[in-house]
């Protein structure tokens, strides 16, 4: 039987945290708020210290660990933010880490882990391949630290969703990336247990959205990982899911999804418009307001969540081009 997280969990988890991740701004959006006709502010993770919320659940996950797992290491499976979490978390608590990647994960979020101090492991063309990996490392002893199906990386998550309560307690609707889950379950399940009425949306990208198919289809499903500016949403939610399926479904209000053209857009706006640096990943809830897809927002919270997109790709998106990550693979695979 699984645990049932809780509003105690969150609070607890950010006492564990405090000191260790940056309590980040919550900034006014002028321009979105005129656009959507009421306020709307940015919660900015793009300026947490690895680049990306992730760092919240993984410290919290990290510190949770016994004397006899600590000594083991940890292993992490991620599309990039998660394994740049663990690792600097991991560095910060004295623990062996090992990140499992596919090889659509973008060379610089291989080489931010590595930063770190953390092993990278390529493995395969799908996150389901890293997960392969992982499991052998975990049958030598290693702890495996998932990216997103983990009672404390759910909790560590959560913690953004303290902070927006209290930096914007009149909020009406939050706008969550979604992608396995961790991220919306924890901020959903604060969000409703201090205010049922809050609105908890999720946005993901129209190409490989996996939790939205597995909403669709009412049980956790396979969908296939596609090439997408917004990576860090890629990969499946386990078929297997203890938390975040059930959580998802229970909690969170609707789902959209944003086109490769609305997340450039949001990405260019972000950058000229609000002077943030931002990934594909962490514009798709400004993606979704621009694109007119969030009915009557009101006091609305965008969950800006991460910043760490190579620069020359995020240079061409705010240049203007057309910049089309499948058919640059398709072109690359068949030159």
């Amino acid at each position: 039987m699984t645990e049932t997280i809780t509003l105690q969990h969150s609070f607890q988890a950010r006492a564990r945290i405090a000191g260790r991740i940056r309590r980040t701004a919550l900034m006014d959006s002028p321009a979105l708020s005129r656009l959507c006709g009421g306020r709307v502010a940015l919660k900015l993770e793009n300026s947490q210290i690895t680049g990306s919320f992730k760092l919240r659940g993984a410290a919290n996950a990290v510190l949770s660990l016994s004397d006899e797992q600590r000594a083991a290491g940890v292993v992490g499976v991620s599309t990039g933010n998660h394994g740049r979490g663990l690792a600097y978390a991991a560095a910060q608590a004295g623990v062996r880490c090992i990140i499992c990647m596919s090889e659509l994960v973008p060379q610089n979020k291989v080489e931010g882990i590595k930063s770190h101090g953390a092993e990278v492991r390529i493995i395969g063309h799908s996150q389901d391949d890293a997960q392969l990996e992982a499991g052998r490392l975990m049958a030598e002893g290693m702890t495996m630290l998932p990216p997103f199906d983990h009672p404390d990386i759910i909790a560590g998550q959560s913690t953004v969703a303290l902070e927006m309560l209290e930096q914007m307690p009149d909020l009406e609707t939050v706008l969550v990336p979604l992608s396995g889950g961790g991220l919306i379950s924890g901020v959903a399940m604060v969000m409703k247990a201090a205010n049922p009425a809050v609105r908890v949306i999720g946005v993901s990208m129209e190409r490989g959205a996996a939790m939205h198919a597995s909403l669709r289809a009412g049980r956790p499903v396979q969908v296939e990982e596609l090439p997408t500016l917004a990576d860090s949403l890629g990969g499946g939610i386990g078929l297997v899911n203890a938390y975040t399926f059930a959580m998802t479904q229970a909690l969170v209000d609707d789902v959209v999804l944003v086109s490769e053209a609305e997340i450039a857009a949001a990405i260019r706006h972000a950058y000229y418009e609000e002077r943030q640096v931002i990934e594909g990943s962490g514009s798709v809830g400004i993606a979704a307001l621009l694109a007119g897809k969030i009915d009557n927002p009101g006091r609305c919270a965008v969950l800006v969540s991460g910043q760490n997109i190579d620069m020359g790709l995020h240079k061409r998106v705010i240049d203007g081009e057309d910049v089309d990550i499948a058919a640059e693979i398709k072109g690359g695979a068949d030159a």
